[in-house]
């Protein structure tokens, strides 16, 4: 059996992107970076870039579509998403180009298979033209990704309630959002329910929802301003170490860099 590889490749609000795959092929998840930066970086971590099967894409803003049209058009390689998110895309000022003969389109709650990955999207609450997280279902494994989302709604919380793997938004500290520069109009719009998680939503949420088969945590879109690594990792820990899980026994627990790609981790 072919493990299962993870890399993000940016995470935060001046570009999102990450890979999942195996020794053969991968699929990258949103695609907020340029697509030299993207194929540079693959290729520094051993990937070459015509493993890329698809493109799968959570909603429309920019710092997760800024390569879609290179990728899509110069590349070859499907992009895949809604209907209304192909829209969002269409008419965003960061996308120059049209997508044409590589826009792929698919439902929400439907599973769609490229090689040995089943990967289904689920509905996300977020201020895009439509939102979603994906799971992708690998020899028995899940692997999802919920990032920008105001709140877990119920769609989002089975899908990450039954992880194996989880890439997770955990944007902002409350506090340090509340006291920052940020006008009063942005600082209700990120605390919205169509938003960002913040630090204490999300591990709250993880505690609640553990079960023996989570393996690895992955916090992910922390905010530059109002968010540091050490807080968001330390309010998971907490609220897990509260139910008697300790990170680093019963699982692994990440926090991913905004601006640098990881390390590929890959999975039993």
């Amino acid at each position: 059996m072919d493990r299962l590889r993870f890399v993000s490749l940016a995470s935060g609000s001046s570009g999102n992107c990450y890979y999942v795959g195996n020794a053969l092929f991968g699929i990258l998840l949103d695609a907020g970076i340029g697509s030299r930066t993207i194929k540079k970086r693959l290729k520094n971590l051993g990937i070459p870039m015509e493993q890329i099967q698809a493109v799968f894409i959570t909603h429309d803003h920019i710092d997760h579509i800024k390569a879609v049209a290179s990728l899509g058009e110069k590349y070859n390689i499907p992009i895949y998403s809604t209907s209304a998110i192909h829209q969002g895309i269409k008419n965003c000022y960061g996308v120059t180009q049209e997508l044409f003969g590589s826009k792929q389109l698919i439902e929400k709650n439907q599973v769609i298979s490229i090689n040995d990955f089943d990967i289904e999207a689920f509905e996300v609450s977020h201020d895009a033209t439509d939102s979603v997280g994906y799971t992708i279902h690998y020899k028995g494994k899940r692997f999802t990704y919920a990032t920008d989302l105001g709140y877990i709604c119920t769609s989002a919380a089975k899908h990450i309630a039954n992880a194996n793997f989880l890439v997770i938004e955990s944007n902002y500290d409350e506090k340090m959002l509340v006291n920052s520069f940020y006008p009063a109009h942005l600082k209700k719009r990120i605390m919205g329910d169509r938003g960002h998680m913040n630090n204490e939503d999300t591990a709250q949420f993880l505690a609640q929802h553990y079960h023996q088969g989570l393996q690895y945590i992955y916090l992910c879109h922390l905010s530059k301003q109002n968010n540091t690594p050490e807080k968001a990792f330390d309010a998971v820990c907490n609220h897990l170490s509260q139910k008697g899980i300790i990170v680093g026994q019963q699982l692994t627990l990440q926090v991913l860099s905004r601006n640098t790609p990881s390390e590929v981790y890959i999975f039993d």
